[in-house]
Parts: structure tokens; C-alpha cells; sequence
């Protein structure tokens, strides 16, 4: 191969088929294939500097995800919005990078609100101890992170993952990939506007229901936690 095309390859990092998967998938959710249609897998190899099998895979994966759609005779196209896996992390990762989107955040916060006060509630009645000890070590390192001593954002959404973890319902602990990356951009915004870190007393609110094993409680102070953010996300629009 050429050095253009070594050039364009190496962009895409080591493993060729995730970083050919990533770079597609950024490009669908922008909508770069609109007028021209997808490309074919032998221009898709040629243009990525990238052999077809890598290709093959790569397309085989956005397919899975709901983005594309191979068809007899018809090629590879691209599917429209509704047919994409939104629990998808990789998909709802793309979509919260291509745009900001106020509008794509408050979805997913209705999301959470009817999903971790829920899991609170049952934290406080199912957990045992050793899920009770993660919400206690996720607590704590909200509190470290305060002091500079942890990164804010792993902290808080070690926190909330912890708590999905505790409820003991196998679904809600399956929102855990989707949680972690949309809260990443929500928590940006969120302590973007506020000017500081989370509500630690918020948020030690819910422990302290979970732990006290007071489901209504748990239910009200992560309610509260949510509806705190669907206000910063409102005055945002």
C-alpha cells in the first residue's frame, strides 16, 4: 500500500476493525452517507487502506447494531434512525458526540427517572452486603473526588452503577453500559452549568436509604438527585 493509505490505516488505530467500526459509525450518526449512499465493501477497503475481511466485520457489526441493513441486490444501507439499538453504548455514545444535544440528554434522563429511582428503592430492600459495601466505596469516592483525590466523573457514575448493580433485578443491572456513557456527558453539562461537583449530600441521601433499608426513602432522594438534573437540562434549552 501506499503511504496515503498506510497514513489513513494508522488512523485508525491498532485494532483495525473497531477503529474502522467507530470512525462508520460516527460518520452514519452525522449523516455522511445521505446523498451518496453507503459505500461498497471493496471502496470501504480501498479508501481505509484496510483488507476486506476487516471491512466485512466491521460492517457485519453495524449491522447488528441496528445502523445498516445488507440486502440481496439492494447493497448495504444505511437504516433510519428508529431501527438504530439505542442501549447500544457504542450508538448512544456516537450520538451524544456528533451534536450536542440538550434535547437527546432530557430523553435520557426520562430514561433514568423511571429506571433508578426504581432501583433504589429495591437496593434498599435486596442488596446484600456486598452490594451495600459498593454504594458505601462509590460514596466514598464522590467524597475524594471533592477533595481533588479521585476523578469526578468515575466517581459519580461509579456511584450510580453501583446502585443499579444492588437492585438484584438482572435488567436494570444490563442499563449499566448505557448508563455509564451517557452519564458522562450529562454530568459535564450538569457541573458545567452548576459551577461545582455533585450534590454530595444528595446523593448521600440515597445511601444512607439504602443502607438504612427504607425503600420509599431511596426512591424520593434519587427521584430528587434526577429531577434536580431535568431542571439544569430545561434552563439549558
Amino acid at each position: 500500500m501506499d503511504t496515503a493509505s498506510d497514513d489513513i490505516r494508522n488512523g485508525l488505530g491498532r485494532n483495525l476493525t473497531y477503529g474502522l467500526l467507530d470512525l462508520l459509525g460516527k460518520q452514519i450518526v452525522t449523516g455522511a452517507f445521505e446523498a451518496n449512499g453507503f459505500p461498497t465493501e471493496a471502496e470501504l477497503s480501498e479508501g481505509h487502506g484496510v483488507s476486506r475481511s476487516v471491512t466485512r466485520e466491521a460492517v457485519k457489526m453495524l449491522t447488528a447494531k441496528g445502523l445498516l441493513s445488507a440486502r440481496p441486490r439492494q447493497g448495504t444501507t444505511v437504516q433510519p434512525v428508529s431501527a438504530w439499538n439505542l442501549f447500544d453504548a457504542d450508538v448512544l455514545r456516537w450520538l451524544l458526540e456528533r451534536k450536542f444535544s440538550v434535547e437527546l440528554l432530557g430523553q435520557f434522563n426520562q430514561l433514568r427517572a423511571a429506571i433508578e429511582p426504581a432501583a433504589a428503592a429495591l437496593a434498599a430492600v435486596a442488596a446484600d452486603d456486598k452490594a451495600l459495601a459498593l454504594i458505601e466505596i462509590g460514596f466514598a469516592r464522590m467524597t475524594a473526588a471533592e477533595r481533588g483525590e479521585d476523578d469526578v466523573l468515575d466517581a459519580d457514575i461509579a456511584f450510580h452503577l453501583s446502585i443499579l448493580r444492588a437492585s438484584g433485578n438482572p435488567f436494570f443491572a444490563q442499563f449499566r453500559d448505557v448508563v455509564a456513557t451517557a452519564l458522562r456527558t450529562s454530568i459535564r453539562l450538569t457541573n458545567r452549568i452548576k459551577g461545582r461537583t455533585a450534590d454530595l449530600a444528595a446523593h448521600g441521601a440515597v445511601k444512607e436509604a439504602i443502607l438504612a433499608r427504607d425503600p420509599d426513602t431511596a426512591r424520593a432522594a434519587m427521584s430528587a438527585i434526577i429531577g434536580d438534573v431535568m431542571e439544569l437540562i430545561t434552563q439549558t434549552g
